[in-house]
């Protein structure tokens, strides 16, 4: 008799996929970043104003810190509303497991404070992060996918899909300025 639940080569996960939690919440926490990182200097750029990236730059960054503070602790909190009791040790933990949402902003925090020195000017690191973060997204987008067993064409759909919010924060820019 054939087996009821045959497993496919195709949609199995490689070792080290993002099937694991902590993997898939890492991710999470990533594209969170970067979509964040969009948002804040695609804001901090507003045309007329004096340019101040230093400034720009820890906003960002500063924003990235509170809301990852603010999600963790947030988790914390629904832990303890929830039936798993108090929290106990684990708020600090909770806090600190935020940390890729934090590293993801960095490349924009980096970007902005290059035009500090007169690298480049602020226009292009926002330009320049802005399309970074959507190049980035697709990427993660593509690998998620793949790590989830999809083939090449489905994963740069997903890819797509994913790139699609950075774009959308690129039209939202164009069209405030």
């Amino acid at each position: 008799m054939p087996d009821a639940n045959p497993v496919h080569p195709e949609v199995t996960a490689p070792w080290g996929s993002l099937r694991s939690p902590s993997a898939e919440r890492r991710l999470f926490r990533g594209i969170y970043g970067l979509v964040l990182a969009s948002a804040m200097t695609a804001a901090l750029d507003v045309p007329g104003n004096e340019a101040n990236p230093g400034q720009d730059a820890l906003w960002v960054l500063l924003t990235a810190l509170a809301a990852g503070a603010a999600h963790g602790y947030a988790h914390v909190i629904a832990r303890r509303a929830s039936a798993e009791g108090a929290a106990g040790h684990s708020r600090l933990r909770a806090v600190l497991d935020e940390w890729p949402l934090v590293v993801a902003v960095l490349p924009t925090v980096l970007l902005l404070l290059g035009a500090v020195p007169k690298w480049w000017t602020e226009n292009t690191a926002v330009d320049v992060a802005l399309l970074l973060n959507t190049v980035a997204l697709f990427g993660l987008g593509v690998s998620a996918a793949r790590s989830a067993g999809l083939g090449w064409p489905a994963s740069c759909r997903a890819g797509c899909a994913d790139m699609l919010i950075g774009l959308l924060v690129i039209a939202a820019d164009a069209l405030i300025k």
